[in-house]
């Protein structure tokens, strides 16, 4: 009852909102500006079906969605390794942290250009772009991870005379693995979110965002509100899985 009454009341909003958009819809009478839902649902409803003689709603959020879990893939593996290293080792992040620090900040977008002439346009630097997003939010949490661990755990490793690489792999990766996650989480929003804007730019020929902007073209304003609602039951789903491991592999946190 608790779990349906907390989905019943995430709910409440998403339902005035569909309402007052209607509403909206009817009074200004142009779909040009805000379409009603008898033209946004029937996109939603036939996902399969050919966008302007290309490809589907479901296709191009197929393609998207392997763009990102790439990229996404190859920041996590690269940022935890790097991320573990600067936790356990201070001389090493004082040489690191400098150039994250000034890197940190700058939109992934911004490193568009770059992409470009780096990669070419095209899925190279799409990738570029995801992994700049999905990079920095987990090797902040990893190092964070390791560097917050219980210092008893670590004590009662060298105890049992374990060696570095025993402490490491038993101590260090398991307790920093609820922060490593945590970092996962927010670095898959923040990808999905930079490929979807990466993909709006000119040279790309498929993607939700490449959709989005096509039909914004064609003035098909129904079909980049479809979009949107599409990128945003992605976000939601895969935070949604995200929340699903945390609670399943790492319910132990809080409890001693």
């Amino acid at each position: 009852m608790t779990r349906l009454h907390t989905v019943t009341k995430g709910l409440v909003l998403p339902v005035i909102i569909i309402i007052a958009w209607e509403l909206l819809s009817l009074s200004i009478h142009n779909s040009y500006i805000l379409p009603g839902w008898e033209l946004i649902l029937p996109v939603l409803l036939h996902p399969a079906e050919s966008l302007f003689g290309g490809a589907s709603l479901f296709e191009n959020s197929i393609i998207s969605l392997q763009r990102v879990l790439f990229g996404f893939m190859f920041a996590g593996a690269f940022a935890i390794i790097l991320g573990l290293i600067c936790g356990w080792s201070e001389p090493v992040n004082e040489y690191v942290n400098p150039l994250v620090q000034i890197l940190r900040p700058v939109p992934p977008i911004a490193w568009m250009p770059l992409a470009i002439a780096w990669f070419k346009i095209g899925f190279g630097s799409l990738i570029f772009i995801i992994f700049i997003g999905a990079f920095f939010p987990v090797l902040i949490s990893t190092i964070e991870g390791v560097r917050t661990l219980r210092e008893r755990w670590l004590e009662v490793a060298e105890t049992f005379d374990a060696t570095t690489w025993e402490k490491f792999r038993t101590v260090v990766i398991p307790g920093a693995l609820p922060s490593i996650w945590t970092g996962l989480r927010l670095a898959f929003g923040v990808a999905w979110m930079c490929l979807v804007a990466a993909e709006m730019l000119p040279g790309t020929s498929a993607g939700l965002g490449y959709l989005i902007m096509y039909a914004y073209n064609l003035g098909q304003i129904q079909v980049i509100v479809a979009g949107m609602i599409v990128i945003g039951i992605i976000g939601i789903a895969s935070d949604f899985l995200f929340r699903l491991g945390q609670s399943r592999m790492f319910g132990w946190q809080g409890k001693e």
